[in-house]
C-alpha cells in the first residue's frame, strides 16, 4: 500500500510537471453558487482555484444552486464540454439528479459534501461512479461507539440523551457498542433540554457514580451539565457528537468536554497549503481544503490512467496523500477510513485526542 502511495505520488508529479505540451486536466466543480449556500459554494470555489493555479488543471465550473434542476444543468454542461472528473456537490437533490446523465457520459465524480448512505449504497445497483470525500452519515454513529469504547474502557460512564431522534440514536450507537464489547454504563437516562440548569440530572449521575458522560444533545444542554457538575465539586467528564461545534450559548463549554467530530481541516492540513491559503487572504475553513484535496485525488488518478484510461479504476484502486491526509475509497465509493476523531476542547479551540 505504501509503494502504491508513492507511485501515485511520483505519477502526479509528473503529470504536473512534466511536458510543456501535455494538455491539462479536464475538471467539472458542481457548487452552489447562488441561493442561501452560496457561501459554501464560495468555498469550494477557493479550494479547486488554488489547487488548479499551477496550470496542471482546466476546470469548467458550474452552479447547481442545490437543486435538482441546477444539478442536471451541471451535468449537461459537463457532458457538453467533455469534462474527465467532476468534484463539488454539497447537495442531495443535485448530485442524485445529475448522475444519470453523468453516468452515461462516463464521468466519475467525487462529492465532497453529500453525507446520505443510499447515495454509495445504491452504487452496485444504479452503476453510478460516485465516490465520497465527505463522510456518510452513519459514520458519526459508527466512530462514537468505537472511540468511546476504547477511550472509556477502564471508565465508570454513563449515557444520556434529549429525546430527539438525532441525540437518542446517537446514544444508542454508543450504548450498543459498549455492550458488544462487554461494557456496561452505570446510568441511562433521557433528560429534559433546554433547561436553565441540570443540578437534578447530575445529582443522580454523581448517586451512580459516574465520571464520564456521553450526552446525546446539543452544546448548550453540555456545557449546563459540566458548569453544575463543577457547582457541587464533581470533576466528571462529558462528550458529545459534532453538535458540540455550534455557536456558543451563554455557558461556556467546559475544558476538557470531549467531541466526536471531524477535525479542522486547517489544523491538520499541510503547513504550506494552508499559508498558502492566508497569503492570498482566503481562510481555509469550511469546505475550502476538502476541496482542494479532491482536486489533488482525480490529477494524481489521471496521472495514472494515463495509460489505461480507466479514470474511475485508478480512483478504486490507490491511495493518494493530500493535503488533508491519506484519501482511499473502498468498494462503494466511500472514505475506507472513517475520518471522524475524538477532539478535546480546551477552552478556547477543539484538539486531536490520540485513541489507542
Amino acid at each position: 500500500m505504501r509503494i502504491a502511495r508513492f507511485v501515485i505520488g511520483a505519477l502526479a508529479g509528473l503529470f504536473m510537471a512534466g511536458s510543456a505540451h501535455a494538455e491539462a486536466l479536464r475538471l467539472g466543480v458542481a457548487a452552489p453558487l447562488s441561493g442561501a449556500s452560496a457561501v459554501l459554494g464560495a468555498q469550494i470555489r477557493a479550494g479547486v482555484q488554488a489547487a488548479a493555479e499551477d496550470g496542471s488543471v482546466t476546470l469548467e465550473i458550474v452552479d447547481d444552486a442545490c437543486t435538482a434542476d441546477g444539478g442536471t444543468k451541471a451535468a449537461k454542461q459537463f457532458a457538453k464540454a467533455k469534462v474527465q472528473a467532476v468534484v463539488g456537490f454539497l447537495c442531495g437533490e443535485a448530485i442524485e439528479a445529475a448522475m444519470p446523465i453523468l453516468k452515461d457520459a462516463g464521468i466519475p465524480v467525487i462529492t465532497i459534501g453529500v453525507r446520505t448512505d443510499s447515495l454509495t449504497d445504491q452504487r452496485e445497483k444504479a452503476g453510478w461512479p460516485v465516490f465520497r470525500l465527505a463522510p456518510r452519515a452513519d459514520s458519526e454513529h459508527e466512530a462514537t461507539g468505537r472511540l468511546l469504547t476504547r477511550l472509556w474502557r477502564d471508565k465508570l460512564f454513563a449515557i444520556v440523551d434529549d429525546g430527539t431522534i438525532y441525540g437518542r440514536e446517537l446514544a444508542e450507537s454508543f450504548r450498543t457498542a459498549a455492550q458488544q464489547d462487554g461494557l456496561k454504563p452505570v446510568f441511562n437516562d433521557t433528560f429534559r433540554p433546554q433547561l436553565d440548569n441540570q443540578v437534578a440530572l447530575v445529582g443522580r449521575l454523581r448517586k451512580a457514580g459516574a465520571t464520564h458522560v456521553f450526552v446525546g444533545g446539543d452544546r448548550d444542554d453540555v456545557a449546563i451539565m459540566a458548569r453544575d457538575a463543577r457547582k457541587i465539586g464533581l470533576n466528571m467528564v462529558f462528550a458529545g457528537g459534532e453538535t458540540l461545534r455550534a455557536a456558543p450559548g451563554p455557558v461556556p463549554l467546559a475544558a476538557g468536554t470531549l467531541m466526536i467530530a471531524l477535525p479542522e481541516w486547517q489544523e491538520v492540513a499541510e503547513p504550506a497549503v494552508a499559508e498558502k491559503f492566508k497569503t492570498n487572504g482566503v481562510i481555509p475553513d469550511g469546505y475550502v481544503l476538502p476541496a482542494y484535496a479532491a482536486v489533488e485525488v482525480v490529477r494524481a488518478a489521471a496521472a495514472d490512467a494515463s495509460a489505461s484510461g480507466d479514470l474511475k479504476k485508478a480512483l478504486t484502486e490507490h491511495d493518494f496523500q493530500t493535503t488533508i491526509g491519506l484519501v482511499r475509497f473502498d468498494a462503494k465509493g466511500d472514505l475506507s477510513d472513517n475520518p471522524y476523531r475524538v477532539l478535546r476542547y480546551d477552552g478556547t479551540r477543539f484538539v486531536p485526542v490520540e485513541v489507542q
